[in-house]
C-alpha cells in the first residue's frame, strides 16, 4: 500500500495505542530516512535531487477486524516554512523541499502553507494483523543558491495520526 497525498492538515518514531470501534486495539509506528543530498554545487544550473523513505506499520493488537486510515504529515523543519524549507550550516541557509512525486509540484507537509499531508487505508484482521504503507520523499535543492561550503542540516518531524 502506498501513501498518497491528501488535502488537509526526519526521522521520528511514533507508537500509539488507539481503541477503535468494535473493541479493536491498534498500534501504529513510523520509520523515516531523509534524503542525503551529498555535495551541492552552487554553480550548477540543475537542481540537486535525493530520495528518502517513509513507512507506516499498523498492527491489530486485539479485537476484531478493523480499517485504519493513518495520516502522515511532515513538519516545516528548522526554517519554519514550507516555501521553501531550509537547511542550515551555522547562520547560512540552503533552501530545499520534500515532495510527493518526481513532478516536484506537491510539497509534503501538514496541509498548511500550501503543503499536502498523506493518507493510506489499511485493513487489519486477526488472520492478517500487520499491514504497512510506504512512501518516497522526493527531495530537491534548487539550483543557483549562493552558499558557502559546509554541512547543511534540517530536522523534520514525522507525525502519524489514525
Amino acid at each position: 500500500m502506498k501513501l498518497r497525498p491528501a488535502l488537509g492538515g526526519l526521522a521520528a518514531l511514533v507508537a500509539l495505542l488507539v481503541a477503535l470501534p468494535a473493541g479493536a486495539v491498534v498500534s501504529c509506528s513510523v520509520t523515516a530516512t531523509g534524503p542525503a543530498f551529498g555535495v551541492y554545487n552552487p554553480l550548477s544550473a540543475t537542481p540537486l535531487h535525493s530520495n528518502g523513505n517513509l513507512a507506516v506499520t499498523c498492527t491489530l493488537l486485539s479485537g476484531g477486524s478493523t480499517t485504519v486510515t493513518p495520516a502522515v504529515s511532515l513538519s516545516s523543519g528548522l526554517g519554519a516554512s514550507y516555501s521553501p524549507r531550509s537547511m542550515f550550516s551555522g547562520v547560512q541557509k540552503l533552501g530545499y523541499n520534500l515532495f510527493w512525486s518526481t513532478a516536484y509540484a506537491q510539497v509534503w507537509g501538514d496541509g498548511t502553507g500550501g503543503s499536502f499531508s498523506g493518507t493510506a487505508t489499511l485493513t487489519l484482521t486477526p488472520g492478517n494483523p500487520t499491514q504497512q504503507a510506504t512512501g518516497i520523499m522526493y527531495g530537491q535543492i534548487s539550483a543557483g543558491q549562493d552558499v558557502g561550503a559546509g554541512a547543511y542540516l534540517d530536522t523534520i518531524v514525522v507525525t502519524v495520526t489514525y
